[in-house]
């Protein structure tokens, strides 16, 4: 089980992608939290489109952007982000989903194959009601395709830049 799972099993909307790096489990994520939020010309313009500051790694990018941080492990990290009103909340991480929000929660992993890892990226979103699902899902129809890019994007850099130390 994914540890993503335990913070948002169910969920409306989901993305995931995944890269093979040639590094252990431990090593590849290590690697990919610390490739620059805006690894590219491409990723840097999106994130300036969306008026998205991306100075630092994609660790930093999150939490610079009102990500909690939900759980670390060696192997995973997790964040969450409550939504009201089309606003990042500061309230703590709620067990279920109120009404008229988002929880959105993304994560890395890195999982052990027979070459390395797989570096898996995955963002869920959790709406509460049909409004803010409705909602929703109108901004991913147009949102989602520079997402699925920016992500492909950040696991092609974590797995191009030179190993970590093992």
């Amino acid at each position: 089980m994914a540890a993503i799972d335990a913070w948002l099993p169910s969920f409306d909307i989901g993305q995931r992608h995944e890269a093979q790096v040639p590094l252990p489990p431990e090593s590849a994520l290590r690697q990919a939290l610390a490739v620059p939020a805006a690894p590219d010309p491409v990723v840097r313009m999106l994130f300036r489109l969306r008026g998205l500051r991306p100075a630092g790694s994609i660790e930093d990018f999150m939490v610079a952007n009102g990500f909690t941080v939900l759980e670390r492990t060696p192997r995973a990290y997790v964040v969450g982000l409550l939504v009201r009103g089309w606003r990042a909340s500061r309230e703590p991480w709620p067990a279920s989903t109120p009404p008229h929000t988002l929880r959105i929660v993304a994560d890395f992993r890195a999982e052990p194959d027979s070459e390395g890892s797989r570096l898996i990226t995955e963002t869920r979103v959790a709406a509460g009601g049909l409004t803010a699902l409705l909602g929703f899902r109108l901004y991913w129809l147009v949102v989602s395709p520079f997402s699925k890019l920016i992500r492909r994007r950040w696991l092609r850099a974590a797995a191009t830049t030179l190993p970590a130390a093992v």
